[in-house]
């Protein structure tokens, strides 16, 4: 896998792009980012002339490179996380632009107008960064209300319209005021907590945490079934850093959320664990019955990595790579592939349901998600020092040490190594039963297989 993360792309005019959230001090996101809309990406082969994007191609290419450069991830992660459809042109998101943010708008004011003393975020006065960032905030307000007096008549009446169409859309939209006002109160405690040590929310970007609450509130109010809880901020916080625009880091949100709200649930985390627990005892029994025998197999170590997508245990620009590695799902889309594999050649070899072999068959078990061999990577890796762990407090400790210390690039490789002998442990049954006769079919096989991974 290569590493795409070094240096910044030079632009148009000699321009050094950098990555996001180091080493310079950014402004107040803005409120929508329509040039993004008919933007194009520079990676070949995925967006056709009308700005249409090859999905399969584009996930391909964040796996086999190692993420984006990050002066394409704005746009890589709309297309990632579906706020813009990968079938759209260029024209289309346009208009889809325009709707996105009247809709925003809407949604907002409607909370602000239901519970009015949310609007402004209280402070103690004692906080003087959260003191400059209102100023900054309420600068930044001012300055959107003045840009719309300048569009066209044209313009404020295609909004005007979408403004009322959202209007209809949400007018019966209900709220609960004390849950709404209790995630509120936990927002505000949360977001003050948010990595300010970012250059993102340095200076006139500490408005950005004032942001990133209004998204929060306002993704709470419309999904009283999630919600808001804890670890939702650092999450979305990586939208609007990336994206820094509010209706564009709300709108990707909400898709990631569509597929990973259960995980702030408790059940849904349980899962996961679960999941964790079980590929361990596949890759490493004895590892695994030496964290059981010793009541370690809760793996309460493992839920901050598993839900924020390790992100405070590599260093930002690596923690930001691998959320988009995790979230193109190339490895689990090849599991799949490796199953339909084993599943055509037993056709091929006319095995049927009713051979008794077909019992003792491993299936791969396609939940185990690339996340999963990430972390059982870095288990792995500190293996001597798990089998010395006599409880979960060392277990806690020990795990709490690796924040910010892990090198992505080797961590990788160990992980889609282990997932790479998962796959041909599992697909063992066809090559010792249907290639028993043939060692070059079984070469074959293994070929096939490892085309799917970077591993060469």
């Amino acid at each position: 896998m290569e590493d795409s993360s070094s240096g910044g792309r030079q632009r148009a005019g000699g321009e050094t792009s950098r990555p996001s959230g180091v080493g310079f001090q950014r402004s107040v996101a803005a409120v929508s980012s329509p040039a993004l809309s008919v933007a194009r990406l520079t990676l070949p082969g995925v967006m056709d002339a009308e700005g249409r994007v090859d999905e399969s191609r584009l996930r391909m290419h964040i796996f086999k490179n190692g993420g984006v450069c990050p002066s394409e991830r704005g746009l890589v992660w709309s297309f990632l996380f579906g706020m813009y459809p990968c079938s759209s042109t260029a024209l289309e998101r346009c208009l889809l632009q325009e709707q996105m943010t009247e809709r925003y708008r809407v949604m907002k004011r409607k909370w602000q107008q239901f519970l009015p003393l949310a609007v402004r975020m209280h402070l103690n006065g004692t906080d003087a960064e959260l003191v400059a960032a209102v100023r900054y905030f309420d600068q930044r307000e001012a300055l959107a209300q003045q840009q719309t007096h300048h569009q066209s008549e044209e313009v404020r009446d295609r909004l005007a319209f979408l403004e009322l169409q959202a209007q209809i859309l949400f007018e019966r939209v209900p709220f609960d005021q004390e849950e709404l006002r209790e995630a509120t109160r936990i927002i505000d405690k949360d977001v003050a907590r948010t990595n300010r040590d970012l250059s993102y929310y340095q200076g006139e970007g500490s408005a950005n945490l004032l942001v990133l609450r209004d998204i929060l509130i306002t993704y709470a109010a419309f999904h009283p079934e999630v919600s808001y809880a804890q670890g939702m901020n650092d999450l979305c916080s990586r939208f609007l850093e990336v994206l820094n625009s509010e209706v564009d880091a709300y709108w990707s949100f909400c898709c990631y959320m569509e597929k990973f709200s259960k995980d702030f649930r408790a059940d849904g985390l349980h899962r996961k664990i679960e999941l964790e627990a079980a590929l361990l005892k596949e890759l490493d029994p004895h590892l695994y019955t030496h964290l059981v025998t010793n009541s370690m197999e809760s793996f309460t170590f493992c839920h901050r990595w598993l839900l924020l997508g390790f992100q405070r245990e590599f260093e930002h620009s690596d923690a930001l790579r691998l959320f988009e590695i995790l979230s193109c799902d190339h490895l689990e889309l090849i599991s799949q592939q490796v199953d339909q594999a084993r599943y055509k050649e037993r056709l091929a070899q006319k095995c049927t349901t009713e051979d008794n072999s077909e019992s003792q068959l491993q299936a791969i078990n396609t939940d185990f998600t690339f996340e999963l061999f990430i972390c059982a990577a870095i288990l792995l890796e500190n293996r001597e020092f798990l089998l010395r762990c006599r409880d979960e407090v060392q277990l806690i400790q020990f795990t709490s040490s690796l924040q910010g210390t892990l090198e992505l690039n080797s961590t990788l490789k160990k992980a889609e190594h282990h997932l790479y002998n998962y796959c041909k442990s599992c697909a063992w049954d066809y090559m010792n039963g249907c290639c028993k006769t043939d060692k070059s079919q079984e070469e074959d096989f293994l070929y096939q297989l490892r085309s799917l991974f970077v591993l060469r």
